[in-house]
């Protein structure tokens, strides 16, 4: 999520970023600046209101002790009439005739001292209460004008949940793959002496790869592997995750493969994206819509940067931990809302496959850097196992929602005669963490301590299992229909060095 700070101090600039992208401003911002300044103006009035309440309250404080005042001059009144009346009594026996004007002229007084201390009494205790039922009448008013505040400001939230990641200004300005700039290439593509196949048809004739029975389980987009394509799978797996964690510095994780609405909307994924997540019975996507995020909801997940990157959400770090670089294999489920007519053969586009995944959590100075790491560590494995590759930069009109700026890794699938994705690497800076409220804190001079500051939030793919298993098949075919293993697999293969039909 962007900062609405920011956003409200360089609206052209977001809509500038945001035309990059082919997006409509005015769609997805919406009437913004009229939000935003009812939202002020809510504010303010509340700000006022609480002052006048400030002042209220004194006043009403003042008229108490007042009141008190004259309560205890009305008390000696009191008392100055019984002694007056005893002098009088006293005085009648010695003196009844000399002195009975005189004791009635102060009785008098006293008395009419009395009722002028009663009507101001009276006057103080009517504005008392008018001015307490004034103070009812403000807080009341107080109370809708920070309701008026929490509702913009819910709206305002809404409204930017919705917008994506502003794109860095050395990606480049496009609408589609087309304007993707090629940034590096390795691996010269193998020249064949015969016509190379598609995987789809290579894993059939092996009778590792069965389309037709996993549709039948499952319906279309869906897998079965069988023998050692199977073990294939599961050796690409153990092959990943022991190079990130033993050469490449990353701690494995295994988490959930359910989470709740809460992270989906943390990594981006919500609401923008309902349609493409599979849901259990619990989840309900128009609440999520509506901006509501539960904590018990169920989601399945499409990539394990969502677990993963929610592991901290709503933490402060200390920056003595970053960079945090954790990896995790999943199966990963997407219902490819968008995808209808694409990809029909062979495994490019399933509902469920396999994928490892890199994490990292860094320091905003050092996310740049980190970025080129985890994309070298992805890179590697493709070298490992000698599929050619390129890296690719996103354009502004193909990069994904929340990234602001991400390396596409494509291997060269003979078979088909094209490069494909088989990892996305992006750079998401403060976008996730402001969503997921992931923090840290900075290292502080003489023990101060510092104000927590958001990380950057990285990952990527190392790698697509499935489409790693095809781009083996592909490059690594022979003529007689077998497969060659790679022999940084083997070990993983149980020595196994190619893959032929099984009687």
């Amino acid at each position: 999520m962007l900062d609405l700070q920011f956003v409200r101090a360089n609206l052209e600039l977001v809509e500038e970023k945001l035309r990059a992208r082919g997006a409509d401003p005015a769609a997805l911002l919406g009437d913004f600046r009229a939000l935003d300044k009812s939202r002020r103006e809510a504010i303010t009035l509340a700000e006022q209101e609480k002052a006048l309440l400030n002042q209220l309250s004194q006043q009403v404080g003042e008229l108490n002790r007042v009141g008190k005042q004259k309560d205890a001059e009305l008390l000696e009144a009191a008392t100055r009439a019984v002694l007056a009346e005893k002098r009088r009594i006293e005085e009648e026996t010695r003196a009844i005739q000399a002195d009975t004007r005189r004791i009635e002229e102060e009785t008098r007084a006293i008395k009419a001292e009395t009722q002028r201390l009663k009507e101001e009494t009276q006057k103080i205790q009517a504005e008392t209460l008018r001015l307490r039922a004034e103070t009812r009448t403000r807080k009341e008013m107080l109370e809708g004008l920070d309701t008026s505040a929490t509702d913009l400001d819910e709206k305002l939230r809404q409204s930017l949940a919705r917008v994506p990641n502003l794109t860095r200004d050395e990606v480049p300005v496009g609408l589609s793959e087309s304007d993707n700039k090629t940034v590096k290439t390795w691996g010269e593509p193998r020249k064949f002496d015969f016509t190379p196949k598609p995987h789809w048809e290579i894993g059939e004739a092996l009778g590792i790869l069965d389309l037709e029975r996993a549709a039948k389980l499952s319906g279309a987009r869906f897998a079965v592997y069988m023998g050692a394509g199977a073990r294939l799978e599961r050796a690409l797996i153990s092959f990943m995750l022991d190079l990130h964690t033993s050469k490449h510095g990353y701690t494995e994780v295994l988490p959930p493969f359910m989470v709740n609405s809460k992270s989906l909307f943390g990594t981006g994924q919500l609401p923008k994206f309902a349609e493409d997540l599979f849901r259990c019975s619990d989840a309900d996507a128009e609440a999520a819509t509506r901006g509501e995020y539960k904590d018990s909801d169920h989601w399945l997940i499409p990539t394990a940067e969502v677990p993963v990157t929610n592991l901290y959400r709503d933490e402060i770090l200390d920056e003595s931990r970053l960079p945090i670089s954790f990896t995790a294999y999943t199966p990963c489920f997407r219902a490819e809302a968008g995808a209808a007519g694409k990809d029909t053969r062979g495994i490019i586009r399933q509902h469920q496959f396999q994928k490892v995944e890199l994490v990292k959590f860094t320091r905003p100075d050092e996310s740049d850097a980190q970025h080129e790491r985890l994309t070298r560590d992805a890179e590697e494995i493709l070298e490992t196992l000698g599929l050619p590759y390129r890296r690719v930069l996103l354009c502004t009109g193909d990069t994904g929602f929340s990234s602001a700026k991400t390396y596409d890794l494509e291997v060269w699938l003979p078979g088909q005669n094209l490069y494909r994705e088989i990892s996305s690497c992006s750079n998401f800076d403060a976008f996730q963490a402001r969503r997921a409220n992931i923090r840290y804190r900075p290292s502080a001079a003489q023990g101060a301590k510092a104000k927590p500051e958001f990380v950057h939030t990285l990952n990527g793919s190392g790698l697509a299992v499935g489409r790693t298993w095809l781009a083996i098949l592909e490059n690594y075919q022979q003529a007689d229909g077998s497969v060659l293993i790679p022999e940084s697999l083997r070990p993983y293969m149980g020595g196994l060095d190619r893959i032929v039909r099984e009687s």
